[in-house]
């Protein structure tokens, strides 16, 4: 008989299979035996037959677990649930297949090109700009190494930093060393979106290894866990820096360069084409701010700018700026300039403003001194424009410098009545004497004789002034420059017709008026002014400037007249140029005392005092010439206070141009005559 246990089953039965959970009838009446008493196997516990030895008892059969109360609890399927596992996973790789699909098949050209804009920088590469010298090669302005301080914003976030406040820190370190205001600087290197940002231009090499210095430190005492790096997204950019070793010498001529190193003033302007070469471009790979030194870079060479060789002289230039300066600080003026000829070739030794200003600094200009006012200033030139009415009246033949002109205490005209300088009764004064004694009496009444009509006169007496220059460009180009003021002959009104010819009621610029007086000393032929000697391209070719254009205005022999009659208001002590002699020069010049008209106002106040002239005056070197704007101390007449400053910078001029003196004897032309002595030339009086 088959041993079975407790529970009816054969012994062995678990040995072969586990049981099976069971739903017949039997099988609930099995059950319902147990529970009216009869006791299943007990997990853990050994049971075994009455006789016999105990043998372990097994677990109980899978699908079924016994419980104390001896119910049997049913596990869930496992199959549906990996199906559903497996669905699962099936959407989810399909989302990932198709995402795969859309970014490299679907997209890839349009990820591709972002790609290669976030990787690829390219950066414009500043051609270094033509240098500006004086005619003897002197760097008058320069270009020298600078760079642009540069930061990458996301590299002083708290999450790239490590901290929260990298930005002020990096800040503070850098507004020092640039010239920074700190509160500025952290702004920009917290702008968010940003990957770029300038913190400073044109920064020296040194300000750039001082930076460098620091970061490095920093990347030290991080790596030691010291502190935080917040200078890592800090870096450079190279560039340029325009300087101007001189300082404020002929800086109204040269002008200065913007923040952007484009030409704002003076020649730089002019020029800024030529001077400015042809950038260049460099594309390199980048990660995180920084070039990949192993991907190559593409670059575009900058071809440099063009150099400019002017014809200032450095040192003659230097004492016409210290000696109008100074005269400008004693006469307590609004301004002045000096400018210095050659009057053979036309070309500008010196051209100096004052006040000035320094184009290394223009943060601290005066706004008001920025500019060139020996071109840009029109101004009533006064008595120096009487050589000009002088040239015309001894050209066309009207008089002689030894013509008699009988000159009246006052003179009506018009609806004014006219008088000289000074208070005097009736002068007895040839056409020389009249210029010495600088008379507008006598001026316009030898002028009346240019024709047989006023009407007439005047347009004699214009075409001249208009073959001098007056009225027009000088032709330098130069930016800003004013071409004066001077009406047509028909519309001079009833006070212009006598007052031109003294110099009063037209308007010129310095450069203009100097130019009038080196046509005289060239032989009475104007050579257009000129700054530019000639230019040095990237080749390294010099190219010297056209020639200039010359005119002749008057005859040789008129101007050879009016020199020796210039040398009587220098020479004379009736002249009223006395303090511009030079010891061992035959000096020929006039003086000038307008009245001004105040530019805020348009109304005459205060005075314009000139003195114009050139040396030596029987082989003219150098023409030079003062004009001093409203001088409110001390004397305001031209003789007075530019007859000394032409006296400095024409000796100054000679002696470095190594000019001797001619050693020839100076003509003594008569300024005054005897009225009851009979004329030498009969029919030549005026008055």
């Amino acid at each position: 008989m088959t041993p079975r246990d407790e529970s009816g089953a054969p012994d062995g039965a678990d040995r072969r299979r586990p049981a099976r959970p069971r739903t017949t009838a039997g099988g609930a009446a099995g059950g319902a035996g147990r529970a009216g008493g009869a006791r299943g196997p007990v997990p853990g516990r050994q049971r075994g037959p009455a006789r016999g030895p105990a043998r372990p008892v097994r677990p109980a059969a899978r699908g079924r677990v016994p419980r104390a109360a001896g119910r049997v609890m049913r596990l869930g399927a496992a199959r549906p649930r990996l199906r559903l596992v497996g669905a699962v996973l099936t959407v989810v790789m399909a989302v990932f297949v198709v995402r795969l699909l859309q970014v490299q098949a679907v997209d890839a050209s349009a990820y591709a090109a972002k790609a290669e804009v976030n990787r690829w920088v390219t950066h414009e590469v500043t051609a270094d700009r033509g240098t500006i010298t004086d005619r003897d090669g002197v760097d008058l302005a320069t270009t020298v190494d600078a760079f642009d301080i540069t930061a990458d914003p996301l590299m002083f976030t708290p999450a790239q930093a490590k901290v929260n406040d990298a930005p002020q820190q990096a800040a503070q370190l850098l507004a020092p060393i640039v010239g920074g205001d700190p509160t500025a600087i952290a702004k920009q290197l917290a702008t968010p979106h940003s990957r770029y940002q300038i913190i400073a231009h044109q920064q020296s090499p040194q300000a750039w290894n001082q930076i460098q210095d620091l970061k490095s430190a920093l990347a030290a005492k991080a790596a030691a866990g010291e502190g935080a790096d917040v200078l890592a997204g800090i870096f450079s950019v190279p560039h340029s820096k325009r300087v101007y070793p001189a300082g404020d010498l002929a800086a109204g001529v040269i002008g200065f360069v913007n923040s952007d190193g484009r030409g704002a003033g003076g020649l730089e302007s002019m020029l800024d084409k030529e001077l400015a070469g042809r950038n260049g471009k460099i594309r390199y790979a980048q990660s995180d701010g920084r070039q990949v030194p192993t991907a190559g870079s593409q670059e575009q060479p900058a071809v440099p700018g063009t150099d400019i060789q002017l014809t200032l002289d450095r040192d003659i230039q230097w004492a016409a700026q210290n000696a109008i300066t100074q005269q400008v600080q004693k006469s307590r003026a609004d301004r002045g300039y000096v400018i210095v000829q050659d009057p053979r070739t036309g070309q500008v030794l010196a051209m100096a403003d004052a006040p000035g200003y320094d184009p290394n600094d223009l943060a601290h200009a005066d706004p008001q001194a920025l500019g060139n006012a020996a071109m840009q200033d029109a101004y009533e030139p006064g008595s120096v424009s009487k050589l000009m009415s002088m040239a015309a009246i001894i050209d066309t033949g009207t008089a002689t410098p030894t013509t008699r002109v009988t000159v009246p205490g006052t003179l009506p005209r018009a609806d004014r009545l006219f008088h000289d300088d000074v208070d005097h009764g009736t002068w007895y004064l040839t056409l020389n004497g009249v210029l010495a004694k600088s008379s507008n009496i006598g001026t316009i009444e030898a002028t009346g004789q240019l024709g047989r009509t006023q009407a007439q006169a005047n347009q004699v007496l214009y075409s001249y002034l208009r073959k001098f220059g007056i009225g027009q460009p000088t032709g330098i180009g130069f930016p800003g420059e004013t071409p004066g003021i001077l009406a047509e002959p028909q519309d001079w009104n009833a006070s212009q017709q006598y007052t031109i010819p003294f110099g009063q009621g037209l308007s010129v610029n310095a450069l203009q008026a100097t130019s009038v007086y080196s046509t005289i000393a060239n032989g009475g032929v104007r050579v257009e002014p000129s700054l530019i000697r000639g230019t040095t391209g990237p080749d390294g070719r010099f190219v010297p400037a056209d020639p200039p254009k010359k005119t002749r205005v008057v005859s040789a022999r008129t101007a050879k007249t009016l020199s020796e009659m210039l040398e009587s208001v220098v020479g004379s002590e009736q002249g009223t140029g006395i303090n511009a002699r030079i010891a061992g020069y035959r000096v020929a010049g006039k003086t000038g005392t307008a009245n001004r008209v105040d530019p805020k106002t348009g109304r005459y106040k205060g005075y314009t005092s000139s003195f114009l002239g050139f040396a030596p005056a029987d082989d003219p070197r150098v023409t030079v010439s003062c004009v001093i704007q409203n001088p409110t101390r001390g004397s305001y007449f031209g003789g007075d206070i530019c007859g000394p400053v032409f006296k400095q910078v024409m000796q100054f001029a000679l002696k470095s141009l190594g000019v001797p003196p001619t050693g020839k004897p100076a003509p003594n032309l008569p300024v005054t005559f005897d009225p009851g002595q009979p004329a030498t030339t009969p029919g030549k009086q005026v008055g």
